[in-house]
């Protein structure tokens, strides 16, 4: 495909629905206890063209910062979110982090989460 005009392409890394033990909540009955979470992250890249490994973010460095960040106790999802994302915008080329958490059991019926996005100003 040829064209005159010039193109932007965007590259975004995924993690998608990594589940996790975390030791999460406010509630008594939450505190001390480790609940389910499922988190998936979006990060926007600065780089145009991507040929080599050094120009992106290995997906594995997001999860293990999603698991470490699990281990510790963290009240709200939302704050939960926020750390993740600020992590991953210390990340060499990330200029976006959407960060989505759901927690299956928060509600008899249905699913509570909350979504997260942090950029570069």
């Amino acid at each position: 495909m040829s064209t005159d005009k010039p193109l932007r392409i965007k590259n975004v890394v995924r993690v998608r629905e990594l589940p996790l033990l975390a030791d999460i909540g406010i509630n008594p009955d939450e505190v001390g206890r480790r609940q389910p979470l499922v988190i998936s992250v979006e990060l926007e890249l600065k780089s145009d063209e991507i040929d080599g490994i050094d120009q992106t973010v290995d997906y594995r460095r997001v999860a293990k910062a999603a698991e470490a960040l699990a281990l510790t106790h963290i009240p709200l999802i939302e704050t939960f979110g926020q750390q993740l994302a600020k992590h991953c915008l210390e990340m060499k080329g990330v200029i976006c982090a959407r960060v989505q958490i759901d927690k299956p059991f928060a509600l008899t019926r249905g699913q509570a989460g909350v979504e997260v996005v942090l950029s570069c100003a």
